[in-house]
Formats: structure tokens, sequence, C-alpha cells
């Protein structure tokens, strides 16, 4: 798990997400108080608290031993999200198989050999 897994799987959500905010679009939602406007928000955050560990991997070589086990469990916690919501476009063209993959199988192999 690297932070170009996070780096894409975000980037892939919030090109599903951002036109949702796009007034030139016609869109309404996101902007009001309605429960649609008000979930779009919701979903948005998570995004972006999840997206946020990527800061946390590039600590994890420096860290003792206790501290990296807790970066670990983060990682491996906010990764999960960030793949639950990105499943909700399985079916998008730009969909990579890697974000089904949990953070163990991410691990075992290697950047460039995944989609």
């Amino acid at each position: 798990m690297d932070v170009q897994h996070f780096e894409r799987i975000t980037a892939f959500v919030e090109a599903r997400l951002t036109p949702l905010f796009d007034a030139e679009t016609g869109s309404e939602k996101g902007f009001g108080m309605d429960d649609t406007s008000r979930a779009l928000r919701a979903l948005r955050n998570a995004v972006l608290e999840a997206s946020a560990v990527k800061g946390l991997i590039e600590q994890r070589a420096s860290a003792e031993p206790a501290t990296r086990r807790v970066i670990d469990q983060s990682v491996e916690h906010h990764w999960d999200v960030l793949r639950g919501i990105a499943r909700q476009w399985e079916d998008h063209a730009d969909f990579r198989r890697e974000f089904k993959r949990h953070a163990w199988e991410l691990d075992e192999a290697p950047v460039a050999a995944q989609d």
C-alpha cells in the first residue's frame, strides 16, 4: 500500500462527485439544506477525510514499531472506506480492479503490476 493507491482512488471518487457540485451543469444539489445536498456533502467529507491518511504512509518508514502498527491499522481502515465508496461505480470505465482489493492484497503486488 502506498500513497499512489490513495491518490488514484481519491481521484476516481472525486471525478464522480465533483460534477454533482458544479453549478455550471445546472446542479443545485450539494449547496442547499435538503437531504440530498446534505448527503452529498457528507459523502465528499468522508472521501476527503479518508484520503488525508496519505500523510501517515510517508511517516511509516521512520516510525517506531508500535506507531507503525497504528499507522498500518489506520491506513487499512481508510482504504476500506474509500474502497466501499468507489465500488458504487464498479461498472464505470475508469474503475480499476485495485479499488476492489483489500489493503493487504495491495501490499502483495508491486504498484506497476497493478491496474
